[in-house]
């Protein structure tokens, strides 16, 4: 970690303590969120992933109770508590819980960017489904992992939707675990098809998570933005940014000089499952001093 990354940190953690407690003690008080980064154009949000143990609807608070206003929704997500287990938020739910999703997002001050990670197959009517609902939502990108050989059809309907999609990085084995696969795979498709880069998978793999933003210019579109405790190992898990190995400074300050227009960046804090509020929270605050130190910079 950069010694100047602790006195980022350290403020970040009081910040993060406060929301917790304010949290706790008045649950309709937000946190502050990230005006630093909003001044940027970068919009910062929760991948609902992190609070796959709640419901959608549960989620979408845990994301508003710190103050921010973006989500990414993963299919299978159980939809409401209050509802039947087997009613999931997916792409193939019902008009009405389409309109119920819609309106706890509208209440909550919440907008989904992205959704994924999720499957386009070849079936070109069922890879649709998928677009149809992004549209229906307003959804702007789709994070999804799709074999190579589906790359044109998912181009043709990304263009057709003019909705991005965004290929996910798991770590290896996994089809994309390689940046270069990545570029490889892009080349010479839409500008619409690039990376939802996973800062976390790629060191979990042995790769430089710095190296591979700094290769995939011009094709990042959204990332999974994690830091992590161990580099090169697979089980290595999440640490609030700027306590672990990924260089998370290092990271936005590339993104920063890249100039990328209002990339999105999702945190999926995949720790602490059952309470990983305050966790998140010094995330946020230490995501908006380095977007502040870096507003200040230009």
């Amino acid at each position: 970690m950069r010694v100047k990354s602790l006195w980022v940190l350290l403020p970040c953690i009081a910040m993060a303590i406060m929301v917790s407690m304010s949290f706790t003690a008045l649950a309709d008080t937000p946190g502050p969120g990230a005006p630093a980064a909003e001044a940027l154009g970068w919009r910062i949000g929760c991948q609902l992933w992190s609070f796959n143990k709640f419901s959608f609807t549960e989620a979408i608070d845990k994301t508003a109770s710190l103050g921010l206003k973006y989500a990414e929704a993963f299919p299978g997500q159980r939809f409401c508590a209050d509802l039947p287990e087997d009613i999931k938020f997916e792409h193939t739910m019902s008009d009405e819980h389409r309109a119920q999703a819609k309106e706890k997002l509208a209440k909550a001050g919440i907008t989904l960017l992205s959704y994924g990670v999720v499957s386009l197959p070849s079936n070109e009517e069922k890879a649709r489904q998928v677009f149809e609902f992004a549209k229906d939502m307003g959804i702007k990108t789709i994070a999804s992992e799709p074999l190579k050989k589906n790359l044109p059809l998912v181009a043709k309907l990304a263009d057709e939707y003019d909705i991005k999609v965004a290929i996910h990085n798991h770590p290896q084995p996994s089809l994309y675990a390689n940046y270069e696969t990545v570029l490889e795979a892009v080349n010479g498709l839409s500008e619409r098809i690039g990376a939802c880069a996973d800062t976390g998978h790629w060191p979990r793999s042995g790769i430089n998570a710095l190296e591979a933003v700094k290769a995939l210019q011009g094709r990042l579109i959204s990332f999974h933005l994690k830091d992590i405790n161990e580099f090169g190992v697979k089980d290595a898990h999440d640490v609030i940014w700027g306590t672990g190995v990924c260089d998370v400074e290092g990271i936005l300050t590339e993104i920063a000089r890249q100039g990328i227009k209002e990339p999105q960046f999702f945190i999926e804090y995949e720790y602490n499952w059952d309470n990983n509020l305050p966790d998140i929270a010094a995330c946020v605050a230490y995501f908006n001093q380095i977007a502040e130190n870096l507003g200040a910079a230009k």
